[in-house]
């Protein structure tokens, strides 16, 4: 059986479509995959801060009780957790986590001049913890960045590009460090 130029170029047209479909399909969910990848390595961001706010205020009590520390320290510490609680977008979130890493470092190289402290079994076992934590949020910020990279190359690579534009998909912001954050704080008495 012969098929005539026309049935042929109908039969291509048909399976230009149903393979244009199958690539829509397929990039549309890989997209969907992407973001909740990335939304996922956001996630573990914010449990890990959490858990960080969660932990300081009984540091915060433990040092407070064992040695008459500087109020502004305090003041920042807190006023930073509070920045971190009522922020709402993701944004807002790494500008206070950065504000908290200044007060934290303050609190930090503040405690190192006091032996007396340093001694309490208590502030031990808290600082074991806040390392821990700090190392966790570590992580977490090297793997969100590691999954904004996959985001981002992934919704701009040719031709899926246009795909992740057609659907509103863009790119995300990586996780940077605070201006002056690569200078150790300096406490002064």
């Amino acid at each position: 059986m012969k098929l005539s130029k026309s049935k042929i170029t109908l039969i291509a047209i048909i399976g230009i479509a149903v393979l244009g479909a199958l690539w829509v399909w397929s990039s549309y969910n890989g997209l969907i995959r992407a973001k909740a990848s990335l939304d996922t390595s956001w996630a573990q961001v914010e449990t890990q801060y959490q858990r960080r706010f969660d932990l300081i205020p009984n540091l915060q009590a433990t040092v407070q009780g064992a040695v008459d520390f500087e109020q502004e320290t305090f003041i920042k510490v807190t006023e930073a957790r509070t920045q971190w609680q009522s922020a709402g977008t993701q944004s807002e979130k790494i500008s206070a986590a950065g504000s908290f890493d200044s007060a934290l470092s303050r609190l930090l190289v503040t405690v190192e001049n006091y032996p007396d402290l340093k001694a309490t079994q208590n502030f031990r076992d808290f600082q074991v913890q806040l390392e821990g934590t700090e190392n966790r949020i570590a992580v977490a910020r090297k793997d969100f960045n590691e999954s904004v990279r996959s985001y981002n190359v992934f919704i701009r690579v040719f031709p899926r590009n246009f795909l992740a534009n057609a659907f509103g998909y863009q790119a995300s912001d990586f996780f940077e460090s605070a201006g002056g954050s690569e200078n150790a704080p300096s406490v002064e008495f």
